[in-house]
């Protein structure tokens, strides 16, 4: 994917809504400690956040002067009232260099503690983090379900990856699980009860007033 940037050499939140009256947005990019504020047409810009949805997507920010820099996108700020995007983070690249990332883990299939007893699927973690060259960054990773039973849970150390891939996130870190409706009803009740406010108990006279 190829996104249109220019180097900005201003500044400020005024400057950032001005540009972003004129269809662009601020953005910067980031390598090894260093940040250049840079300048994308809103546009284009959307539709490459939206396209990477749930996963991580290599960009070409192609620049006036004919050069080109491989990134990801490391943040975006999104205005929660309006919905418009109103700032983006690239981290800049190299095809040669591990980088470090999260990824969504997605899960697949109905488990047979769902769809054969009547049980209730709990996603753990949404996210791990992985370790990698840029060209083994996975779009997601995928944890099969199918198989857990009410009771039984997966965690990282189930998942199956690229050997290209290190996982970072700890290996008993709980990805799914499938609990009993009744079990939920009752941890739910648990819960209920002991978030209620405690009941405040007037205290009586103790003496009767002397006249």
């Amino acid at each position: 994917m190829n996104l249109t940037a220019e180097v900005r050499t201003e500044s400020g939140k005024g400057v950032a809504r001005s540009l972003r009256r004129r269809g662009v947005i601020p953005c910067v990019i980031y390598r090894h400690g260093q940040s250049v504020p840079i300048q994308i047409n809103r546009k284009e810009l959307v539709g490459f956040v939206n396209a990477s949805y749930g996963q991580q997507l290599l960009v070409n920010l192609n620049f006036s002067d004919g050069t080109t820099k491989l990134a990801l996108m490391k943040d975006h700020q999104v205005d929660h009232i309006k919905g418009a995007l109103l700032h983006t983070d690239f981290y800049e690249v190299s095809l040669q260099e591990v980088v470090r990332l999260n990824v969504t883990v997605l899960l697949v299939g109905v488990p047979v503690g769902v769809k054969r007893d009547g049980g209730i699927l709990q996603a753990g973690l949404r996210e791990i983090e992985i370790e990698c060259l840029p060209d083994d960054i996975p779009a997601h990773v995928e944890l099969d379900v199918t198989g857990i039973e009410i009771g039984h849970s997966l965690h990282v150390s189930d998942l199956k990856v690229h050997s290209g891939i290190k996982v970072l996130t700890d290996t008993d870190e709980l990805l799914a699980t499938v609990l009993s409706t009744a079990l939920l009803a009752s941890e739910q009740a648990e819960g209920a009860e002991a978030t209620k406010e405690p009941e405040v108990i007037k205290k009586g006279k103790t003496e009767e007033k002397t006249k």
